[in-house]
């Protein structure tokens, strides 16, 4: 699915996703927060799939 590289980028995406749109005090906006539970959802996903690829082979 992603690799090492795109799961890094989208971790620092979201970390710094949150603190900017915390200090803009826009976290609360739902945008905003779809936007991070995405990118959230998105690597949590990809650490599952990733675990259950390697315990297969």
């Amino acid at each position: 699915m992603l690799n090492d590289k795109q799961t890094l980028a989208l971790s620092g995406l979201m970390a710094g996703g949150i603190f900017v749109t915390g200090i803009l005090e826009i976290l609360d906006n739902f945008i905003v927060l779809t936007v991070l539970t995405i990118i959230f959802l998105a690597v949590i996903i990809n650490i599952f799939y990733v675990n259950r690829i390697s315990k297969k082979k």
